[in-house]
């Protein structure tokens, strides 16, 4: 028992969690990290990435674990941050991005700093790339759902897949002009699939927002609604 069930309001808990060598990875209903003995139940550690509240939004759906010769690392995704962690003891891995996570607000073209953004479904490993779609507002405040790859190592973006084309970018003219500057959606909110051999990302979209008023985005939307399948390695 998380001891966290809200008596007043529905909670939950999405995450499929991992169980890698006898330890359950998971997160709790207020999305608290936790690593739990899997044959005893046992706690382990916790991460608790929402000491300041700034992350109550969304839900937590899984993780993602990397590892090479030398080292290993938890993937973790609440709110508009990707948090990487060691797992061995629930702290934040400094060397990664901004002293361990990366806030996925930024490089997306504009300032989106006052709309929400959530990384509920987790992202997808590719060699050394962590590549990562997002959840946006399909009303007001919508932003665009571009998919990025970062690196595990360093948490550097390797590259960036615009949803909403780009001056100069394939799918460009299916949109109003400028259309980059200010409408949203496009997103990959549901996760990816890889087909490893080739080095090929499947990246399914959600619709272009507003969800149900199209006026203001007349043409195809490219890449609204769509299969996409991208380089994984670039």
């Amino acid at each position: 028992d998380g001891g966290e069930a809200d008596p007043n309001n529905r909670s939950q808990i999405q995450c499929n969690p991992l169980i890698i060598d006898g330890v359950l990875y998971g997160t709790s209903a207020t999305r608290k990290l936790f690593a739990l003995n899997a044959a005893t139940g046992e706690r382990i550690w916790q991460f608790n990435p929402d000491k300041d509240s700034v992350l109550s939004e969304g839900v937590n759906r899984g993780l993602v674990y990397w590892k090479d010769e030398k080292e290993s690392r938890l993937f973790y995704g609440t709110g508009p941050y990707l948090f990487a962690i060691n797992p061995s003891t629930g702290e934040l891995i400094e060397s990664f991005a901004d002293r361990g996570k990366v806030n996925l607000k930024d490089n997306l073209g504009r300032n989106v700093d006052n709309n929400p953004y959530t990384l509920s479904t987790p992202g997808i490993i590719y060699n050394d790339l962590y590549i990562v779609g997002g959840c946006v507002s399909e009303e007001a405040g919508h932003i665009p759902g571009h998919i990025r790859a970062y690196d595990v190592r360093t948490g550097e973006m390797k590259w960036i897949f615009h949803t909403i084309p780009h001056p100069g970018e394939f799918g460009y003219d299916t949109w109003p002009e400028d259309a980059y500057l200010k409408s949203g959606g496009a997103n990959s909110w549901s996760g990816f699939s890889l087909d490893e051999e080739r080095g090929i990302v499947y990246a399914p979209t959600g619709s272009a927002s507003f969800d149900f008023y199209g006026g203001d985005r007349l043409g195809s939307n490219l890449f609204a609604n769509c299969i996409i399948a991208l380089d994984a390695n670039t």
